[in-house]
């Protein structure tokens, strides 16, 4: 076997970890893959005398790269204010739906929604310590900021994705308990299961982007609200539990891309109220927080 073979075998051992950290950084198995390649091309022109850990300079290189990927795409959000941002999907690769699904599940879909509203600096030095325990000193050159400096990053993203509930922690469990319950009625078209969970004075209310033509913007009673399940059963399979706005809510994310939130009120021990959100400038207001598990 030649040097060429041999370094291609080693990267080829490696390009699974590679693919996982840069999907959790990009949020995107087609980007994720372009950050893997460009990364591989970096070591066929890199003096391998130069490396002494493989793994450890793979990691580095494609953190660096994400990082690039991730400062170029807030730039081309912010030069779209106002502007529908394109899908960063491609499809080229006919597998990469499938493949994304896996990793979606695999890091929680509540989460990819919540590190995508984290600055660049803040989601890779998360990623990288709270996932990969890398030590900060090797975090600190990635993100061009002292360890010290890093840290402070690093838990700066760490209190924006756990956020602050604006509940106590049994009651914060009790409203858990009764929207995955909601949830799992949801999913499997159960009315009844629904009607469970809700008051019987029910509100659903909704933003007209959230629902689809001749859907009322506002539904009373627990029948009533539970029937209409049907129309969400079909977005409730991208459903997560999550906080919004500190209170126990549901982010609907199909690949990880934050489509609808539910904000739910719970009164007593049912669900009161809740309103479906869609519009896309309402949903950048929210302040969308992971549940601790």
């Amino acid at each position: 076997m030649n040097e060429h073979d041999s370094l291609v075998d080693r990267f080829e051992a490696q390009r699974p970890h590679l693919r996982a950290v840069a999907f959790r950084m990009l949020g995107s198995t087609s980007e994720a893959e372009d950050a893997v390649q460009e990364t591989w091309m970096r070591l066929t022109r890199t003096d391998r005398a130069d490396v002494a850990n493989l793994g450890g300079w793979l990691r580095t290189v494609v953190s660096n790269v994400c990082l690039d990927m991730l400062r170029a795409r807030r730039a081309r959000r912010e030069e779209l204010v106002g502007e529908q941002v394109p899908d960063r999907s491609s499809p080229v690769d006919r597998d990469a739906p499938e493949r994304e699904a896996v990793l979606v599940d695999e890091v929680g879909r509540a989460l990819l929604v919540v590190l995508d509203a984290l600055t660049p600096a803040e989601r890779v030095a998360f990623v990288l310590h709270e996932t990969l325990a890398v030590p900060f000193a090797e975090i600190a050159p990635i993100v061009g900021r002292s360890s010290v400096a890093a840290k402070k990053l690093a838990s700066r993203a760490r209190r924006k994705v756990r956020g602050t509930p604006s509940v106590g922690g049994a009651e914060l469990a009790e409203h858990r308990r009764l929207v995955e319950a909601f949830l799992a009625a949801a999913r499997s078209g159960d009315v009844t299961g629904v009607v469970a969970v809700l008051a019987p004075d029910v509100v659903r209310v909704a933003d007209r982007a959230a629902l689809s033509a001749g859907r009322a913007t506002e539904v009373s009673g627990a029948r009533a609200v539970a029937e209409e399940i049907a129309g969400f059963g079909r977005n409730a399979r991208f459903a997560e539990p999550a906080l919004v706005n500190g209170a126990v809510g549901l982010v609907v994310a199909p690949r990880g891309r934050l489509l609808l939130a539910l904000a739910i009120t719970v009164d007593g021990n049912k669900i009161a109220r809740y309103e479906l959100i869609g519009d896309p400038a309402r949903l950048r207001t929210l302040e969308l927080a992971v549940l601790d598990t």
